[in-house]
């Protein structure tokens, strides 16, 4: 007997963040700033119920993608992403995480086919859920917290003024890094906008 996947979604794209009003904005929450760039960028709304996430399904340079949005809090992310994966069979390479990163200055984008989780407790979730680490992800800076505050308030805390110019433009380049990275792969994706 003849498989096939179903759909034939090749590629997992995974925004993180927080779902909820009160975290709208926030730093924690610059994954979900790249699904609304994503939308507006291929005309898609992430809004189908699945997978304990919202998602929705689009062609990117003749790839199937499903673009996911995981409405468990962040240290769950890895729920939504192993039903996904399971369901559609995609390998770990094929998973594209896009994630806030406090090492980065506010606005750069750091895109690697690979890494740790770096005490970031979403890729923690979801490389416990794959087993591995070597899945590609594009983090996007959310910068250091100041000393008067602490980790969590950082994270949490909204974007303001410049920095919230900053961050709207890298959702913007994230949302490009994402095809780039799905049309022409790791190498050129990273010398394009790391």
């Amino acid at each position: 007997m003849f498989f096939r996947k179903p759909s034939g979604i090749s590629w997992l794209v995974v925004f993180l963040g927080n779902p909820g009003l009160k975290y709208t904005g926030t730093r924690h929450n610059a994954g979900f700033l790249t699904a609304d760039a994503a939308e507006k960028r291929f005309r898609v709304s992430i809004n189908r119920s699945r997978f304990k996430a919202l998602t929705c399904s689009c062609e990117l340079g003749g790839e199937k993608v499903l673009f996911m949005k995981p409405q468990t809090y962040m240290n769950l992310s890895g729920d939504a992403v192993r039903q996904a994966v399971s369901f559609y069979k995609i390998p770990a390479d094929h998973v594209l995480v896009v994630s806030d990163e406090m090492s980065l200055p506010v606005g750069k984008i750091r895109i690697k086919p690979k890494g740790s989780a770096g005490g970031h407790n979403g890729l923690k979730s979801i490389i416990s859920a794959l087993g591995t680490e070597d899945f590609p992800r594009i983090r996007l800076g959310v910068g250091s917290p100041p000393p008067e505050f602490d980790v969590k308030d950082w994270v949490l805390s909204t974007f303001r003024d410049r920095d919230a110019e900053e961050i709207s433009a890298a959702a913007d380049k994230a949302s490009q890094a994402i095809e780039t990275y799905i049309t022409s792969g790791p190498e050129k994706t990273m010398n394009q906008y790391n």
